[in-house]
């Protein structure tokens, strides 16, 4: 059954260019979740109606290029997300909505060598780990989740896929580095102003919340 199939990403997306139409159905049944997600996120509200087309034109390009993929020393993964980073960047440019990209084109971040955060974030937050969320803390989380993914739109799109691709889909630095096809240091740099200025947004949101349930 597809679900036993034990063999790592690369050999499934060789078998499948060879002609082994089961084997992509493999790749997309361990995958389309958490690029769906990866994708839906990435694009926020403002693009919420491309997403399905931004998703499907990624499978697509995996299927136009199974004939010749090699992994040429990256994961299947990894370039499935820099298929789909591609995608974005796409529509976001077609769409003349946001043009403060930042670092798309380069190895630099244009808007973040002076900024620094102006708050301490998640000092006081309760802790979900253990034990049933009920009541307050369960209205607190479900808040926290709702300001993230609004946090997460604040970010330029450089700074958004390199948080997402490493906090959310467990991407290592590397292989972050790998998927927006830019040098460590630009990666590492990207995560740590996404990182910072995510701390500042969600803490200005949620310490009189914390702080009202305490």
């Amino acid at each position: 059954m597809m679900r036993d199939d034990v063999r790592d990403d690369e050999t499934l997306m060789l078998a499948y260019g060879a002609g082994d139409v089961a084997a992509f159905e493999v790749l997309y049944a361990r995958h389309h979740a958490a690029l769906y997600r990866f994708v839906r996120r990435m694009l926020g509200r403002h693009f919420a109606a491309q997403v399905d087309e931004a998703f499907q034109d990624t499978w697509l390009r995996v299927v136009q290029s199974a004939a010749r993929w090699e992994p040429r020393g990256a994961t299947f993964r990894t370039w499935l997300y820099t298929l789909a980073h591609h995608r974005v960047i796409d529509l976001v440019r077609r769409s003349g909505r946001e043009l403060s990209i930042d670092a798309v084109d380069g190895d630099g971040d244009a808007d973040v060598a002076a900024w620094e955060p102006q708050a301490t974030a998640w000092q006081h937050w309760p802790a979900p780990a253990g034990s049933a969320l009920h009541g307050d803390e369960l209205a607190f989380w479900r808040h926290a989740g709702e300001r993230l993914l609004q946090c997460l739109e604040q970010l330029s799109v450089a700074q958004r896929s390199a948080f997402l691709l490493h906090h959310d889909d467990g991407l290592s630095l590397d292989e972050v580095a790998r998927a927006l096809e830019v040098g460590f240091e630009t990666a590492k740099t990207r995560l740590r102003y996404a990182m910072a200025k995510l701390r500042a947004c969600m803490g200005a949101y949620l310490a009189p919340l914390a702080e009202s349930s305490g």
